[in-house]
């Protein structure tokens, strides 16, 4: 390999690297709109997320108006956060996983049993 090949790869290695460095960490924190298609159709509720680090902290409005709380992380772009509903089987654990744009979530909720149901979330402006 020539002196001008290894330098242009140090180059683009180094600009690869710096990007990394400048790239800004997804921060979550604050109110969202969440909205789930489910088999009764979209429904749509309130989310909000305290971020310390890639630790989540999760509070949601439930389909019946009651308040439900749940933990996550929060990795690059990927999120995933889990909470626990009283239903007519008992406690159920649901599983939300999606990965995060700027503004914008979309994802996958999984209810175990009931399935998978997709869902998208839009930062609430302030």
């Amino acid at each position: 390999m020539s002196k001008k090949s290894v330098s242009v790869l140090l180059f683009a290695g180094l600009a690869l690297w710096g990007a990394a460095l400048l790239a800004k960490p997804v921060d979550v924190t604050g109110d969202w709109e969440m909205t789930v298609q489910s088999p009764r159709g979209e429904r749509t509720m309130k989310i909000s997320f305290v971020q310390t680090g890639e630790s989540l902290e999760v509070k949601m409005e439930g389909f019946q108006g009651e308040e439900i709380k749940g933990t996550g992380k929060i990795k690059d772009n990927e999120i995933e956060w889990t909470f626990s509903v009283n239903g007519p089987q008992g406690e159920m654990s649901i599983t939300n996983k999606g990965k995060v744009d700027g503004d914008t979530m979309t994802g996958t909720v999984s209810l175990g049993e009931m399935g998978d149901m997709e869902w998208t979330a839009k930062r609430v402006k302030q």
